[in-house]
């Protein structure tokens, strides 16, 4: 039987390679891609719908003859966004959807700044859960990639400080994220099921070495207290995301980011290590 699957946020960096990789499963025709802009998705070569969260009508006119659908994780406040997702729930109950998979995350549920999100992602799972839909959710552990991208920031600062210390985390990257996704999408046999989606976790020290192996830096980990953290990053990135991005790091000082890892019974392979991945990246740099 032929299964339609339906990506919202599918313009953004984590939706596209879902897209990519559940295209590599079922081919484009069986793929459609929900975007709040629709033109901003086009490039995917899929159809593309409209796909705004706080437009129930739209979203349930675009989840016509869908099956599957995966819910991305809005990035609204997280107040807002669980309102966002009951519109999501609601529309695809209404247009006959038969499977929702939500992409969650890990991290500590209180005492942080990040808690918020946790608190509201969980509800979501909650409501998703009683939704009478089948369902999959996964939890995602923390990207990889934006450490890789801030390489610059790290050299011009002679290294890597942050409040995490010696906690570990479980990392991830997209593509890894995606083929689990695409699975889960695909696959019936992850229903029901709540997957944490990472890598093997890492302390900061080890993140700070595999850095220094891929781009031949000789940066060091210095640990912050969580106050000056949280001030050095609402300097640079402003109150919210600062906050928020200080919540996390001290979610990882506190063991809420080391979790036992699902990811090869959501992908039915285990997860790239990160030997490969960073041993990629270098050979990316001498080419």
């Amino acid at each position: 039987m032929t299964v339609k699957v339906a990506i919202t946020a599918a313009s953004g960096q984590l939706g596209s390679e879902i897209v990519k990789a559940t295209v590599a499963l079922v081919s484009k025709e069986n793929v459609i891609a929900l975007a709040r802009t629709p033109d901003n998705a086009k490039h995917l070569g899929v159809e593309v719908r409209g796909g705004d969260y706080d437009n129930p009508s739209q979203l349930e006119a675009s989840l016509q003859s869908v099956d599957v659908l995966l819910l991305l994780s809005g990035n609204g406040a997280p107040d807002g966004r669980i309102g966002q997702h009951r519109n999501v729930i609601e529309a695809a109950k209404r247009a006959g959807v038969k499977k929702i998979v939500y992409t969650s995350v890990q991290g500590a549920e209180e005492d942080t700044a990040f808690s918020p999100i946790i608190q509201s992602n969980r509800q979501t799972e909650q409501d998703v859960r009683e939704s009478g839909l089948a369902w999959s959710i996964g939890r995602n552990g923390i990207y990889m990639e934006p450490d890789v991208e801030y390489i610059e920031g790290y050299k011009k600062a002679g290294g890597i400080a942050n409040c995490a210390g010696e906690g570990k985390c479980g990392y991830t990257t997209r593509p890894e994220l995606a083929y689990a996704y695409a699975k889960m999408l695909t696959e019936d046999a992850h229903n029901g099921q709540t997957y944490n989606l990472h890598g093997e976790a890492l302390t900061q020290y080890q993140v700070a070495a595999y850095l220094n192996s891929a781009f031949g830096t000789k940066l060091a980990y210095t640990p912050m207290t969580v106050d000056a953290y949280r001030q050095d990053r609402i300097a640079e990135l402003g109150d919210f995301i600062g906050t928020v991005i200080a919540g996390i790091y001290e979610g990882i000082s506190n063991g809420k980011a080391d979790n036992p890892s699902h990811f090869e019974a959501a992908a039915g392979r285990p997860h790239q290590g990160w030997k490969a991945y960073f041993d990629a990246l270098k050979t990316q740099q001498t080419r």
